[in-house]
């Protein structure tokens, strides 16, 4: 399928959680560097993440958790452009001219017809990809590819959104940056969540990696990279 290469990069604790808890009060942009034997080595996962794609999708609820709809001053231009998934709104329309004042292009893929990025669509760097009923996933990653010649993306969406992607075989390599952590709770997001399988028929949903390498880094932190087999083969 002609898509953009896409790496699902996340930072998580080792029993794969990407929250620090089940409520949207906690994250851990805001939580990790606070608790001591973590906050020491928090800063090299944003020294890799300055480093990835200058594409980037993530959620409206995801970025909404870490403050996009707040007031903000001096928002620098950056060349990065943003793809957001963004239906019930998560954004306000604060966050919409945030994101406009931070990407090179901003991306709003939503089935909502008031998004309130429809209020700023008169803005040059915005794009309104809309659905009607469902986000037909495989179709936006060759809309972005062929009508805006995205080469390669990184996803950094929540573990609903990243269960999707996979299981569409729209994820190609994984990076993952493990924090010196057990966060625990059945409930707290995990990297990847989505409706969990029961049939013999549903296997090929899961999804083998080929490890390509580990990086150990200071204060107990490593990075783990993967290819994503695609093509899931069963013994029957």
């Amino acid at each position: 399928m002609d898509k953009p290469l896409t790496t699902l990069f996340m930072l998580m604790s080792l029993d794969g959680k990407i929250s620090t808890g089940c409520v949207d009060e906690r994250d851990v942009d805001k939580d990790f560097p606070k608790i001591v034997g973590i906050r020491e080595g928090l800063h090299q996962y944003y020294e890799i993440e300055q480093r990835t794609d200058l594409f980037s999708m993530n959620s409206g609820r995801v970025v909404a958790k870490v403050g996009i709809n707040n007031p903000q001053e001096g928002v620098q231009k950056t060349p990065v452009s943003f793809i957001i998934i963004d239906n019930k709104p998560h954004l306000t329309e604060r966050g919409v001219v945030n994101f406009l004042k931070k990407s090179k292009t901003l991306f709003i893929v939503t089935t909502n017809k008031s998004h309130p990025a429809y209020r700023t669509s008169e803005s040059e760097n915005l794009e309104i990809i809309y659905f009607e009923d469902k986000i037909d996933f495989t179709n936006l990653f060759h809309k972005l590819k062929c009508d805006f010649n995205i080469q390669r993306m990184t996803l950094q969406t929540g573990g609903t959104l990243n269960s999707i992607l996979l299981r569409e075989k729209l994820i190609d390599k994984i990076s993952l940056v493990i924090a010196p952590a057990l966060i625990g709770g059945k409930d707290t997001a995990t990297v990847i969540d989505g409706i969990s399988l029961q049939s013999l028929h549903e296997l090929d949903k899961i999804k083998a990696l080929r490890l390509v390498n580990v990086v150990t880094f200071e204060d107990s932190y490593l990075q783990l990279n993967y290819d994503v087999i695609n093509e899931t083969r069963l013994i029957t």
